[in-house]
């Protein structure tokens, strides 16, 4: 059989993974990490190395093999970032809603503007049951109707701007915070959730003072807080600024 009949359809293969893992995820800072490098995204990095290698090997059909599979993790990849995005959008929807109404009941809404706080409650729980059927638009939609209902009510501060989880944290003194691993990530600005403890100390692992002793943090050293759920974060963390909680 002719050579170039079998390295055509191989080079075609190969070069089609090349391709797809190179736009397989976008090169947006806004993206985080956590996202544009998911488990599908390295797979497919994995899967077109391989499918490069046993071509200049001339395993051709192992070739073709990995390319297809590589092309396909990488699809499996772009459609793992739509939907983190989308929740990350409508997450950020909703906490700006919950914390509108925070504002409304600490002002009295419910008893000086009823009908107002009644539509906006109504819409916030629609949000959260749209948000739990995966439903986005819908999700999305509703919380900004809680924004809608409440916007002329006044006794309220102007709406916040959205308020993005914080990036890093700079380790206080534990005798006045107690500030740990598990502490921080118990934090609502954090993880909400102290069992991810591992996340940090993964996370900073090149600037803990003794990478093999989780317990032992200092104070002033600054500890990068990731993404686990898709969520937007940056800058420092700061005592004075109302943070959503991550959901």
């Amino acid at each position: 059989m002719n050579r170039s009949l079998i390295i055509i359809p191989v080079l075609m293969a190969v070069f089609g993974a090349q391709a797809i893992f190179a736009q397989a995820v976008p090169a947006d800072a806004d993206i985080p990490a956590s996202i544009r490098n998911n488990r599908y995204f390295v797979e497919s990095v994995r899967l077109t190395i391989l499918a490069q290698q046993t071509f200049d090997e001339g395993d051709y059909l192992a070739s073709i093999q990995f390319s297809e599979e590589a092309m396909r993790f990488a699809a499996l990849s772009d459609e793992f970032v739509y939907l983190q995005l989308r929740m990350w959008e409508t997450d950020n929807a909703i906490a700006a809603a919950r914390q509108r109404l925070t504002y409304a009941t600490a002002a009295d809404a419910a008893s000086r503007y009823p009908q107002e706080f009644g539509v906006a409650q109504t819409a916030y729980g629609q949000a959260l049951t749209y948000r739990a059927a995966a439903e986005w638009d819908d999700a999305i939609d509703s919380a900004l109707q809680v924004l809608a209902a409440l916007a002329n009510i006044s006794g309220l501060p102007p709406h916040p701007a959205m308020v993005f989880l914080p990036s890093q944290h700079t380790v206080r003194l534990w005798i006045d915070t107690g500030d740990s691993l598990w502490n921080i990530a118990g934090q609502p600005w954090a993880f909400n959730d102290p069992w991810q403890w591992r996340r940090l100390y993964e996370a900073n692992l090149d600037r803990m003072p003794d990478p093999g002793n989780p317990d032992l943090i200092h104070p002033g050293m600054i500890l990068n807080i990731p993404s686990i759920r898709g969520e937007t974060r940056q800058g420092m963390w700061d005592a004075a600024v109302v943070y959503p909680a991550l959901p």
